[in-house]
C-alpha cells in the first residue's frame, strides 16, 4: 500500500479538527509533512467523492463537507486505496511444470484479496471522528 491512504485520512482529521475553517493546500500540506502538489490531487479525489469543498482564489482553500462522524476510513480507503494491497510484483510462471511456481501468485492473489476485505472491514469500524478523537486522546498522555 502507498501513502494515498495515510495522507487522505491525515488531511480530512486536520480539516474535522478545523470545523467551518478553510484550510489551503500549503497549510494542509506543511501538517501532513508533503507538498502542496501531492495535497491538491488527494484533496480533488475527496472533492469529486463529496468528502470537501473548495474555494478558489484569495482566502481560498479547502473545507470538509462531510460529517466526520459518519464517514469511515473504509470509505476513504475504497477511493484512494482500494486494490494497492497487492504488490504489483508477480511471483511465479503459470507456464512453468513445477507446481508451485505455477499456482503461487494465483493463491497469493486471493490472500491479498482476502485479506484486503478483511481490512476494508476493520476500517469500516472506525470514522474520522474516531481517529481525530485517539489523537486528541495521545496529547493527554
Amino acid at each position: 500500500m502507498n501513502s494515498d491512504f495515510t495522507i487522505a485520512v491525515h488531511s480530512l482529521v486536520y480539516l474535522a479538527y478545523l470545523p467551518d475553517h478553510m484550510a489551503s493546500s500549503e497549510v494542509i500540506a506543511k501538517n501532513v509533512c508533503t507538498n502542496p502538489a501531492r495535497i491538491r490531487k488527494m484533496m480533488s479525489s475527496l472533492r469529486n467523492h463529496g468528502f470537501v469543498s473548495t474555494k478558489v482564489g484569495i482566502g481560498g482553500g479547502y473545507i470538509l463537507d462531510c460529517n466526520p462522524q459518519v464517514v469511515t476510513l473504509a470509505e476513504v480507503y475504497r477511493i484512494v486505496s482500494q486494490g494497492m494491497l497487492k504488490p504489483h510484483w508477480c511471483t511465479g510462471d503459470p507456464e512453468q511444470t513445477c507446481v508451485v511456481s505455477s499456482n503461487t501468485q494465483v493463491v497469493m492473489d486471493q490472500i491479498f484479496s482476502d485479506a484486503e476485505i478483511h481490512l476494508e472491514t476493520y476500517f469500516g469500524n472506525m470514522t474520522i471522528a474516531t481517529v481525530l478523537e485517539k489523537i486528541k486522546q495521545c496529547r493527554s498522555v
